[in-house]
């Protein structure tokens, strides 16, 4: 009996929704010692999305965190993947499968970019992974590189400095300026691409501001 409770849950868990929903995914790392990193600032996005739109991440399924909710007429889900940075797509390739969306026209991914200075953003319709690990895996799972992303930079690594160490830092009292900016930004393109598309978004946001 425990057994077909257990084949019958996972059967439902894997049931494909007809809901039509446009997924905005943050990467980022899940523990507590991470909040505030430069590899958190896709987290630091959602986080901030939610708290203008009103939207509680009190879900999870496929090991991520999410919550549903309206930006500007638009049925969205904000998720955050707690697979690690790295296994990103783990949680977002399956949930881009539940929820039967075309990743290409429905699919939204917030992360960091250290080829960007700090209050700077990048939105891209499309693309490789740059050498993030955390998109090269939604790649991956998702088997397409034609999803939007807006990558928020988080600064150069200094000279002699791990890339590990580097992305896994926190700002400098500095960079808060500029931090705050960019995740304004990226917030503020969320309703072009919803809108207007993502070619809208680049036009009016990809422009170096420091």
């Amino acid at each position: 009996m425990l057994e077909f409770i257990k084949r019958l849950f996972f059967k439902n868990e894997l049931k494909e929704s007809n809901e039509e929903v446009v997924i905005i995914a943050g990467l980022g790392n899940p523990e507590k010692k991470y909040i505030g990193t430069r590899h958190n600032v896709g987290f630091a996005t959602i986080d901030a999305l939610c708290d203008k739109y009103g939207i509680e991440l009190t879900e999870t399924k496929f090991n991520a965190a999410y919550g549903k909710g309206m930006i500007e007429g638009h049925k969205v889900l904000l998720m955050k993947p707690l697979t690690y940075m790295n296994k990103s797509g783990e949680a977002i390739g399956p949930m881009c499968h539940f929820y039967k969306i075309s990743p290409e026209n429905d699919l939204i991914v917030i992360s960091d970019d250290i080829d960007q200075d700090v209050g700077n953003i990048r939105v891209r319709p499309k693309g490789s992974a740059g050498g993030h690990n955390g998109l090269k895996s939604i790649i991956a799972h998702c088997q397409t590189d034609g999803f939007s992303r807006i990558r928020v930079g988080v600064g150069r690594k200094p000279q002699g400095m791990d890339l590990a160490d580097h992305v896994l830092s926190h700002f400098s009292k500095e960079e808060e300026a500029g931090l705050k900016s960019a995740i304004e930004n990226a917030m503020a393109a969320i309703p072009v691409i919803l809108n207007e598309g993502t070619d809208a978004a680049m036009n009016r946001f990809n422009r170096k501001v420091v």
